[in-house]
């Protein structure tokens, strides 16, 4: 009897002590459930950091391969990519501009979208002026016709397309002037330039970056990480320029690089403002992990523009 009482009084002891860790695991819980409902835990946040990471990397790499794969078929395949993304970046800006108020002509600028990149294509710099010409007599056609359009609503009806079809163009244009693997990586290039730039800028920023470039418009954005991200892009150049594609000599590769690098900056600038502006956080949400596809390419319409403007001026196209 008496084994059999201390076995019983052995395992009350027990079921005691258990329940007392129990009791603890359980206030602790209790004590850190506002942080988990918020999502602070460190668990949580690493969890959350590495899907963001994967997401984003995964996104962007299939991105970077479908444009890659594009450059390298042909300047058709080249063509139907901008245009694609032409009109997923107008419909996006268009679709910012009504939040802000405004009351674009949707029908009239999509159709700038498609055309501004397809005559680029077809009859260069000269096809650009002519879609140019009757978008604008249209736009001017619809506002004469339609009394409760403002100057505003115009205004954001004509910049739209040019904005991010026009400027997006110059992409074409580059393709074209070499259809062989010459100018596929001239175009890979542009594009690579300004990728670089970005990433190498954030890589930079992020960790050492300490004085802001624009804290009330992109408030991650430093100094630090704009210079570094000149670097980056200007070695992209500089590489092309060594590899001897399309005899680019290294003094215009590093003007290029330069100069495609600051006016890249100004570009996603000029979309954070945008959306700032209205008050949203990404232009859409087409990409996991980047937003919209014009957060995408904000730098790449200044930067790609810019990139034909020089190579052209300095005897390459």
């Amino acid at each position: 009897m008496d084994k059999e009482k201390n076995g019983v009084a052995e395992t009350e002891r027990v079921s005691v002590g258990l329940d007392r860790q129990v009791d603890k695991l359980e206030a602790r819980r209790a004590a850190k459930e506002g942080q988990r409902a918020a999502g602070k835990l460190a668990g949580q946040r690493a969890r959350g950091a590495t899907e963001k990471l994967l997401t984003r990397t995964t996104s962007g790499a299939i991105y970077a391969l479908l444009i890659v794969a594009c450059l390298f078929i042909g300047p058709f395949t080249t063509t139907l990519l901008v245009v694609c993304m032409a009109w997923l970046c107008c419909s996006e800006f268009f679709r910012m501009t009504r939040m802000g108020g405004r009351m674009p002509n949707e029908i009239y600028g999509l159709t700038a979208a498609i055309l501004f990149p397809l005559a680029a294509y077809f009859r260069g710099v000269a096809g650009l002026a002519v879609v140019l010409l009757l978008f604008l007599v249209a736009i001017a056609a619809w506002y004469v016709a339609t009394p409760r359009a403002g100057i505003g609503d115009v205004a954001v009806s004509v910049f739209g397309p040019i904005y991010t079809s026009f400027a997006f163009s110059a992409i074409v244009l580059v393709r074209v002037s070499d259809k062989g693997v010459h100018g596929a990586l001239l175009t890979l290039g542009v594009m690579l330039s300004l990728w670089a730039n970005d990433a190498v800028a954030y890589l930079v920023g992020s960790r050492i970056g300490s004085h802001k470039l624009a804290p009330r418009i992109s408030p991650n954005k430093s100094w630090e990480g704009f210079w570094a991200g000149l670097v980056g892009s200007v070695a992209v150049w500089v590489v092309l320029a060594l590899a001897g594609v399309a005899n680019i000599g290294v003094p215009l590769a590093a003007v290029v690089g330069l100069v495609v690098g600051i006016v890249g900056v100004v570009g996603d600038l000029f979309e954070s403002r945008i959306k700032r502006g209205v008050g949203v956080k990404d232009s859409g949400n087409l990409i996991p992990g980047h937003g919209g596809l014009l957060d995408r390419s904000d730098s790449l319409l200044f930067g790609s523009i810019a990139a034909y403007i020089l190579l052209l001026f300095g005897g390459i196209l």
